[in-house]
């Protein structure tokens, strides 16, 4: 059998289990449409959509983050040279036979990736690989832009999965795939286009907040910018699907008031506590 993309980065707020909430809410004959989503993020909704919808006539995707739009662009490109680097990567660190030297290897090669080596197939690479073994495959920036995420505990990691990534260009190859701020897609519009939107996300408390992207916030004023896009797109006569995190105090009932919110059950995953993990309400939020 065909292998089927996936996600090729573990994500925080991935959607892969949101999926059949979204197929639900999803337009009729979706093949007539161009596909566009302004926060790709890892991916989940746009590997299953175009591989359970393959006649969907144009796929656009984009995100801020340049390393991750380099790593999209690298597969789509250059997967079997990614590959080659990966299991490297793969062998070198397994060969590492307790903590300390495995310590060394991961913060060296995070220095590397900080340093933002020209050789966007080695870049890629370091993100895939330090995502495989950093704490909860988190992707956090700090101010300076830098990865800043420790090390995690897992034994023996898959980092090279080349089963994946050849599944993953196939899909990529066929997608218009841009780096910038998210009304830039607006120049790929057709007559008949549907949006999925996944922005980062409102945090539910002042102690939540993983949505550190980029070195760029998405407060309130941006989740305020992105409605306003909302209604243009709206206006437009495009169709869109909107997720956001339902943060209980009525602030996207408010903004989204002219639009359907359904109130849907997602399992929250990263948590420093455990206690607190577990279902939560997320919104899926639509103009049709």
């Amino acid at each position: 059998m065909t292998q089927l993309a996936k996600p090729f980065l573990k994500w925080a707020g991935g959607k892969t289990q949101l999926i059949s909430e979204i197929q639900k809410s999803l337009p009729e004959n979706l093949s007539q449409f161009t596909y566009i989503e302004p926060f790709v993020g890892s991916g989940a909704v746009l590997f299953w959509l175009v591989q359970n919808y393959p006649g969907v006539k144009k796929v656009v995707i984009n995100d801020i983050n340049i390393d991750l739009i380099n790593t999209y662009k690298v597969i789509a490109n250059n997967p079997h040279d990614l590959i080659n680097v990966l299991h490297q990567y793969e062998c070198e660190f397994h060969s590492k036979i307790n903590d300390v030297d495995r310590k060394l290897y991961y913060y060296e090669k995070r220095k590397i990736f900080n340093n933002k080596t020209e050789n966007t197939i080695t870049q890629s690479a370091l993100l895939i690989f330090l995502n495989k073994t950093c704490f909860n495959g988190l992707y956090r920036v700090n101010k300076k832009g830098e990865f800043n995420v420790p090390m995690g505990s897992y034994k023996k990691p898959t980092i090279c999965d080349s089963t994946n990534i050849l599944a993953c260009s196939k899909v990529l190859r066929r997608s218009e795939i841009l780096c910038g701020d998210y009304q830039e897609v607006l120049r790929f519009v057709d007559d008949n286009s549907f949006f999925y939107f996944d922005p980062p996300y409102k945090p539910l408390t002042k102690t939540s907040n993983f949505n550190s992207y980029s070195s760029e916030s998405f407060g309130n004023n941006q989740q305020i910018r992105l409605a306003e896009f909302c209604d243009k797109i709206s206006n437009l006569n495009h169709k869109f699907i909107l997720s956001n995190s339902d943060t209980g105090d009525n602030f996207f009932d408010n903004l989204y008031s002219q639009y359907k919110i359904n109130r849907v059950k997602a399992k929250r995953s990263i948590n420093s506590s455990g206690s607190k993990r577990g279902e939560i309400n997320e919104l899926l939020i639509k103009n049709f």
